[in-house]
């Protein structure tokens, strides 16, 4: 095993959190993303702010003083085969833009082991799970068809429980925290490749951060390897529940509204949604129990990424509400207030394209 990995990551908003816990373990870092932000972090790296439980003011972490090293280029720039890892970051509509693509084709046909943390699931993970047709499900992708070289053996997912935002008075190099919870990636099909994420989530565990004062400090957001596949898929209830029903006819209401409005209605749907990934294979103990989430909804005062790209004309999302019910609906299930939720997003989005369209 080398005494440091490269690494390569999809997305440099969401994906420098990841980042800077690989840092602190001493591993290089190339993040892909646009060319003002590559600009930026190559000058100034980039900094995660992390509330810290205990402390009044979250912590900053500057990646400039960790021990590894991070660079940022284009999609052009990027050969996989020179990284043990890659890590996908960016939003699933992301993937069919000029560039990107190409590259993560390019990362599919070299077969290095990859690691998502969209919300979404890369459509060749879901081959995973058994008993299950892909086919019927990529209706709910942009463009189903850039995932096509990929065998999912060297595919895995990690849910990306950990909620933050880039502050719109910020630079774009910087990212803050607004849960920080872990998260928890399904192992690899393959013992070698797993070994590589046990060896990431060592290092994770073992940072200590002096914030200034002298003292040491562990810091949240964690990396936790699961044999279950099924574990990463805790995140669709939550995504259900809270995430896509910030979208409203009236526009956009903050995650911890779209649960705590109607929280019998909040429960429901995310039952059904956990009882759907029981049917799948999963364990009620690889999921999150309504109770956890609805307490966690309490801190997230703002709307998810989903409504606020909803109501800023966006004409493609990802759609984790359309994938779950393409699944429920294989497995014979419905249930009307996600049915509702898919026909006002899909309402949203061709309102937008016809915008667009006509701008």
């Amino acid at each position: 095993m080398p005494a440091t990995y490269n690494i390569l990551i999809m997305g440099a908003s969401y994906g420098s959190l990841l980042a800077s816990k690989l840092l602190f373990g001493g591993h290089q870092v190339k993040l892909v993303c646009l060319p003002q932000e590559a600009d930026l972090i190559n000058a100034e790296g980039f900094r995660v702010r992390l509330p810290i439980r205990g402390r009044k003011d979250p912590v900053e972490i500057d990646s400039r003083k960790l021990p590894g090293k991070v660079s940022a280029g284009g999609a052009a720039d990027v050969d996989p085969t020179e990284y043990d890892l890659v890590g996908l970051a960016m939003q699933e509509p992301q993937y069919r833009s000029a560039g990107v693509r190409q590259l993560l084709d390019a990362v599919a046909r070299s077969k290095v082991p990859c690691m998502s943390i969209m919300n979404m699931p890369p459509l060749p993970y879901l081959k995973r799970i058994p008993g299950l047709n892909t086919d019927p499900l990529k209706i709910a992708y942009t463009d189903p068809s850039v995932w096509d070289s990929f065998d999912p053996r060297f595919l895995t997912l990690c849910s990306p429980d950990p909620q933050a935002i880039r502050p719109p008075e910020e630079k774009v190099n910087v990212l803050q925290v607004t849960l920080p919870t872990n998260f928890k990636v399904a192992r690899f099909d393959s013992d070698k490749d797993t070994a590589i994420l046990h060896r990431l989530q060592d290092d994770i565990e073992a940072i200590r951060f002096d914030p200034g004062d002298g003292n040491k400090i562990e810091l949240p957001v964690k990396l936790k390897v699961h044999e279950s596949i099924f574990v990463p898929l805790a995140k669709w209830a939550m995504l259900l529940t809270g995430n896509y029903r910030c979208v409203t006819k009236d526009g956009a209401i903050d995650i911890k509204d779209a649960v705590h409005r109607d929280v019998e209605t909040s429960r429901a749907v995310y039952n059904f949604v956990v009882d759907l990934c029981v049917k799948l294979g999963a364990e009620r103990d690889d999921l999150v129990p309504f109770e956890k989430y609805a307490a966690a909804a309490q801190s997230l005062t703002r709307p998810s990424s989903a409504a606020r790209a909803l109501n800023n004309g966006v004409p493609n999302i990802e759609r984790a509400d359309k994938l779950v019910q393409a699944i429920a609906a294989q497995k014979g299930l419905r249930n009307a207030v996600i049915d509702a939720t898919v026909a006002l997003v899909d309402a949203r989005l061709e309102a937008n394209r016809k915008k667009a369209a006509a701008a």
